[in-house]
């Protein structure tokens, strides 16, 4: 057993109730629980988070879970019995947030409902994830990340040009929200320290935050009336932007959003003669001359390694990166420096390496406290903090409360 660490983030001090499953309401309470927050995370006692089962493990041990739910403790309870959603009740009494990703309508059925749980705590703030939002013709729809990537834009722009629509090969939509929901509770949480102490109701759908991250296909559809088009690798918007292929079999990618490196890229391959024609002045014309620019800059990397175009462009400053895989990432000498990745003791893994924490605070720095717990392993520990005793523990255990 590895000693834990103390929260060192800005969010010490603040509980955090996560009785949502799989991806993204989990998320949002880890990187909550990175910056500091006491996680709370609450399953079924007979049907443990879908998580648990997702992705490869290593001697029985899943490794995503082991990731996904760091810094959190974790019991169970049955909301839907009487007993299970008292003890609920008051754990939120003593809790600043709660997340969740029910349909909507379970909560209330359970009585649980925000204007329940705000009674007796006002400064309680709950946030609701689902596909589509808490009403609309859609809210009662099961939805899952796959789903709305497909109804984004994102999965229409994405892929070869003259091949089908391409999905994420992860969980891009509900990365995504996760991120933008633990903002959301971040705001909730200023809001109530500037407003007196209340609480309310954040609705976060998964729709949101890719629809954002996908761009401005929405007010090109409202203002022109024209739909965007995949380009695959390329891009509409400048050229040379391309993924291009070494003489060592590696794949670098190349975008020149600023005419500047457009022109050192132009250059430095060999032809400079190009930055004097009147369409290479801006992006969206060098575009349109894709074919051009891309044998020019294609023929050069193919000639050279990896390693010595990397080199080269980065000293004519220009830009490029390697598609890496993630063995390639755990070595990227940037990556170690910043310590993006970090080293995290499980006690059942030993050593294991994980992203870090997303962002560096130079005042409250977040800390990865220990990793994903075992099924109900703190179930008596927050029980005993709510003052049941272990007669109490083991009954509730033999009714299949906990």
């Amino acid at each position: 057993m590895t000693t834990e660490q103390a929260a060192t983030g800005p969010l010490r001090g603040v509980r955090v109730l996560d009785i949502s499953t799989i991806l993204a309401g989990p998320l949002v309470a880890q990187i909550l629980g990175d910056f500091g927050a006491d996680v709370i995370k609450i399953e079924h006692p007979t049907r443990p988070d879908g998580m648990r089962g997702h992705g490869l493990e290593k001697d029985g041990h899943p490794l995503w879970w082991t990731m996904l739910s760091r810094n959190k403790r974790t019991m169970t309870l049955d909301l839907g019995k009487k007993e299970g959603a008292e003890l609920f009740r008051r754990l939120a009494a003593e809790s600043d947030v709660v997340v969740e990703n029910f349909r909507p309508g379970t909560l209330e059925r359970w009585g649980l409902g925000y204007d329940t749980l705000s009674e007796s705590n006002p400064g309680l703030i709950l946030l609701r994830v689902t596909g589509f939002g808490q009403t609309g013709p859609y809210s009662r729809r099961p939805a899952f990340g796959t789903l709305v990537e497909s109804m984004s834009g994102f999965a229409s722009l994405t892929g070869p040009a003259d091949g089908p629509p391409t999905l994420p090969a992860f969980g891009l939509a509900d990365s995504l929200a996760g991120i933008a929901g633990s903002s959301a509770v971040s705001m909730a949480l200023l809001h109530r320290t500037k407003n007196g102490g209340k609480g309310q109701v954040i609705d976060l759908d998964l729709l949101s935050p890719i629809m954002t991250a996908v761009g401005p296909g929405i007010i090109y559809a409202d203002q022109l009336g024209i739909d965007q088009e995949r380009t695959g690798n390329r891009s509409s918007n400048n050229s040379p932007r391309n993924l291009y292929r070494t003489a060592d079999d590696h794949w670098l990618a190349i975008s020149t959003s600023a005419n500047s490196i457009a022109e050192r890229v132009l250059t430095l391959v060999g032809h400079p003669e190009v930055i004097d024609e009147p369409w290479f002045a801006t992006g969206g014309q060098r575009a349109a001359h894709a074919d051009l620019l891309d044998k020019y800059v294609g023929d050069w990397i193919g000639e050279r390694t990896r390693q010595e175009v990397v080199d080269t462009f980065e000293e004519a400053g220009a830009a490029v990166a390697p598609v890496y895989k993630p063995s390639e990432l755990l070595e990227d000498p940037q990556v170690n420096a910043v310590g993006m990745v970090t080293t995290v003791d499980d006690e059942n893994l030993g050593p294991v390496r994980m992203q870090n924490v997303m962002w560096r605070m130079a005042e409250t720095p977040g800390n990865i406290r220990h990793t994903g717990r075992a099924f109900g392993q703190d179930t008596d520990d927050v029980l005993a903090e709510l003052g049941c005793s272990s007669d109490a523990i083991a009954a509730l255990r033999d009714s299949r409360v906990v």
